[in-house]
């Protein structure tokens, strides 16, 4: 499936605090805890728990977030297909990173190893 222009400005736009509600719901129904999401994040974008919040607190767009993050260098080991999308297909790079850390929540809520969503033995 193609990414439009259209659905790329939606993504980018779309505040990071109006989606994080979500990341931790999905996660807790399924077992895992919400330390376990900032986990994730923090390999992600080098945010801890406190600039998280700022972040937060701050509404910024997913655009701003990732502008603002330290991409970890296996972010691009990160494939698959998330909402109908392959990631490595995405050539706008905000909807790929944010397709990143829905691909990293999506795997943590089902279950998979932390090393194995970490890529940490890739």
């Amino acid at each position: 499936m193609k990414v439009t222009a259209e659905k790329n400005e939606k993504i980018a736009k779309m505040t990071f605090a109006s989606v994080y509600p979500h990341y931790v719901d999905k996660v807790e129904k399924k077992g895992r805890t919400k330390d376990e999401l900032h986990q994730i994040i923090e390999w992600l974008t080098g945010f801890d728990e406190a600039r998280l919040q700022e972040l937060i607190e701050e509404k910024v767009t997913f655009e701003a977030f990732f502008q603002k993050a330290e991409l970890h260098p296996n972010a691009p080991l990160i494939k698959g297909v998330i909402c109908g999308y392959r990631i490595e297909e995405i050539d706008f790079e905000p909807t790929r990173q944010v397709r990143y850390l829905d691909k990293l929540v999506d795997e943590l809520a089902k279950g998979r190893k932390m090393e194995k969503i970490l890529r940490e033995h890739i």
